[in-house]
């Protein structure tokens, strides 16, 4: 992922702009600060300041195949045991390491004594460095834990797990009737079970994180995207029409990001973000 670099009057105003360019969470974000605010007299802050971010890069993924399980179908991983298994995992409970020391039986729980003060930090380095081979698959541990939740809501629904065109990321759909219960009002309850989801693959591979993975519910993103597009495409020509800014209501950063790029390409207007997560909007006026 390419690094974008943005300016504001803060810190925190330079990362909020950096944020709607990538349309990611802040946790999802890696900063770099370039330039800091100067103090000045009386108290004044001279010039900006600048950072430059890119999308947080994940271990390498291996190949997986596009697959799809029917629900109530055994699961081999670990993530499938129930929807609880989302906590993150903990230090004692990294995968094996290979040489030099005998393979902990993942099924006894038996935990291996923790290494101390600067012996724990390359520990758990050496520990992310281990090769996957053996452990669950991304596509299987997302395809388990979704399964999981939806029978734990009483759903009908088939997960598929796919990778998308050109992103370098995997998309686990889930389908079938009745979803909505898994999408929520703008979709803030769909952001809740792609990190919970996150969380839950990342548990069931020791601690690694396994490559960009994206969750949607009955193609609710596309439609989402479709419906956004649609609306700042209203929203620019009320503005070239009336030469009055107009603020949106407030959105994710993801759903800022389109309506940044589809001001951008339409042309004529210039888009700006304003307020507080999670109160942050667009604002969209005559160039």
């Amino acid at each position: 992922m390419e690094w974008v670099v943005t300016t504001g009057k803060t810190l925190d105003e330079a990362k909020d702009l950096a944020l709607d360019q990538l349309g990611v969470d802040e946790a999802d974000a890696e900063f770099e600060v370039l330039e800091e605010p100067k103090p000045g007299l009386f108290g004044r802050m001279r010039g900006e300041a600048k950072v430059r971010a890119r999308v947080r890069p994940t271990q390498a993924r291996p190949k997986v195949e596009r697959r799809k399980r029917k629900p109530g179908a055994k699961a081999d991983s670990p993530a499938a045991e129930a929807p609880a298994a989302a906590a993150p995992a903990s230090a004692g409970e990294r995968p094996a390491r290979s040489g030099g020391r005998a393979p902990r039986n993942a099924s006894s729980g038996a935990k291996r004594a923790e290494p101390k003060g600067a012996a724990m930090t390359e520990q758990a380095q050496d520990d992310q460095e281990q090769p996957s081979g053996d452990l669950p698959s991304v596509a299987d541990a997302a395809t388990a834990f979704l399964e999981a939740l939806t029978r734990a809501f009483g759903l009908e629904a088939t997960v598929t797990v796919v990778e998308t065109e050109g992103d370098d990321e995997l998309e686990a759909r889930i389908e079938g009737s009745d979803l909505g219960v898994l999408i929520g009002p703008a979709g803030q309850t769909l952001q809740a079970v792609q990190e919970i989801t996150r969380l839950a693959v990342q548990q069931a591979r020791g601690g690694q994180r396994g490559g960009w993975l994206r969750v949607d519910v009955s193609g609710y993103r596309v439609k989402r995207r479709e419906a956004l597009e649609r609306f700042t495409t209203q929203v620019v020509e009320q503005v070239k029409g009336s030469g009055q800014a107009k603020a949106l209501e407030p959105m994710s950063s993801a759903d800022r990001k389109i309506v940044h790029d589809t001001a951008t390409r339409l042309g004529g207007v210039e888009t700006s973000s304003e307020g507080e997560e999670p109160r942050r909007r667009v604002v969209i006026r005559p160039a």
